[in-house]
């Protein structure tokens, strides 16, 4: 079992898991709206086409960037050493305002609100300076990570090697932003913004399917799981999932970002370099297997969270077009990723001070929003086979068809349940963290 150092790297891991836990909250109270706009029967009593596109680059990147990179410095707190303690505090503190931010930026009327992919963008000084915050804050996490994670015996230490090579990506990440920021000719519109955060974005995916399994790992391993494979071979395989990173600067001096070139060689890089993972999921999934008999709230989410990253991976390959099965395929990888991220939760709150969550509600609040999760997916796949576009609400989704409404309100309901899970997780940790009385 991983100990977590008391002083900075404890007192550090609070703040970030406190700003990850306002980012869900912020973000899942959007999506309420979110779902409403695209619900048949609903979607027309509810004028909401223009807050809709507001609310939905706000709720994505409230749940997907700030809450990943948040919880991202929770591990990286908690499995570093107490060097850096200003510069962490004064990153988390960054992130929380730029987390404040965002969540007002949707209620500005003059938001101009831009739907391209990883980062969406509102055109408004609010949100570009939620944008510079946040960034400035994660950038400075991940250099203290990168200062305080590094295993002194590598070989032995798998998943403080795994939290590094994490960091390692999500540098890189932030390295191909600001390359593209610099080189980049300004234009501010959407293909602007898509170039810009084109590169960083799918090099970010390997920061999190690295913690994703290192989370897996962690929870496995806490409630008595085994290793499958010894740590030196666990090790390597961190390695081998983290090495297709490498290939980032190579397309960068090869190809300009917003290049054609440039844009086919990193959607190539996800298509060839993510099965490198495979054995280090297949390793975890083993782990997993492990737990059967055992009732814990964290074994809840991780096999919820297996399920979701499989059906995502699965729906990755069967992308035919611009159509609703694109958001079906990433939710399930996002959903994943939070899942086991909530998982770890469960297990880090006594370790960081807090009071334990446990119980049957505790144990089904996964179920909860994994199920919800897994409804909203199969019936944004569903409605993607019948033509039904994405980035679209109301009465521009065009439902004429009873199969795009069956799906669309099977996405809606499920949505409206996944909701329920997440803001259900949120509460749980809250009431864990609040101080007691007396």
């Amino acid at each position: 079992m991983i100990a977590i150092a008391s002083g900075a790297p404890r007192r550090l891991a609070r703040a970030w898991l406190a700003v990850g836990l306002c980012a869900l909250a912020g973000g899942g109270l959007l999506a309420i709206l979110l779902v409403l706009a695209r619900t048949p029967g609903i979607q027309d009593l509810l004028p909401l086409r223009d807050f809709f596109r507001a609310a939905l680059i706000a709720h994505v990147d409230l749940t997907v960037a700030v809450w990943f990179m948040a919880f991202a410095a929770v591990m990286w707190s908690a499995l570093g050493d107490a060097r850096g303690d200003a510069a962490g505090r004064a990153a988390a503190a960054l992130a929380a305002a730029g987390m404040l931010l965002m969540l007002l930026a949707p209620f500005f009327p003059a938001a101009q609100p831009l739907l391209n992919d990883y980062i969406p963008v509102l055109r408004h000084g609010v949100f570009y300076a939620s944008l510079g915050l946040c960034g400035a804050g994660f950038g400075l996490a991940l250099l203290r990570a990168l200062a305080t994670t590094w295993p002194r015996r590598p070989a032995s230490e798998p998943l403080r090697l795994g939290a590094f090579l994490g960091a390692v990506a999500g540098t890189c990440a932030f390295a191909a932003f600001l390359w593209s920021w610099l080189t980049l000719p300004r234009a501010m519109d959407q293909a602007y913004f898509e170039a810009l955060f084109w590169s960083g974005g799918h090099l970010l995916q390997y920061q999190h399917a690295l913690l994703t399994v290192v989370a897996w790992l962690w929870c496995a391993g806490h409630l008595g799981a085994k290793p499958a494979v010894g740590a030196r071979t666990l090790s390597l395989l961190f390695v081998l999932a983290a090495l297709p990173v490498l290939a980032a600067p190579v397309i960068y001096i090869a190809w300009p970002a917003g290049e054609p070139q440039h844009v086919a060689a990193f959607a190539r890089l996800m298509v060839w370099g993510h099965p490198a993972m495979a054995p280090l999921i297949v390793v975890a999934l083993a782990s997993l297997w492990q737990l059967r008999a055992v009732a814990h709230a964290a074994k809840s989410a991780l096999y919820a969270s297996f399920v979701l990253f499989a059906v995502g991976g699965v729906l990755g390959y069967l992308i035919r077009g611009a159509n609703v099965v694109i958001p079906a395929h990433y939710h399930g990888a996002i959903v994943g990723v939070t899942l086991a991220f909530m998982g770890l939760a469960y297990v880090l709150l006594p370790q960081l001070g807090f009071r334990a969550v446990d119980g049957r509600l505790a144990r089904l609040q996964p179920i909860i929003y994994g199920g919800g999760q897994l409804l909203h997916i199969l019936g944004l796949a569903w409605s993607g086979g019948y033509g039904v576009q994405r980035k679209a609400a109301g009465a521009e989704q065009a439902l004429s068809a009873l199969p795009q409404q069956l799906g669309m309100a099977l996405m809606g309901l499920g949505g409206l349940i996944a909701v329920i899970g997440g803001l259900l997780f949120v509460l749980l940790c809250l009431r864990a963290m609040w101080p007691r009385a007396g």
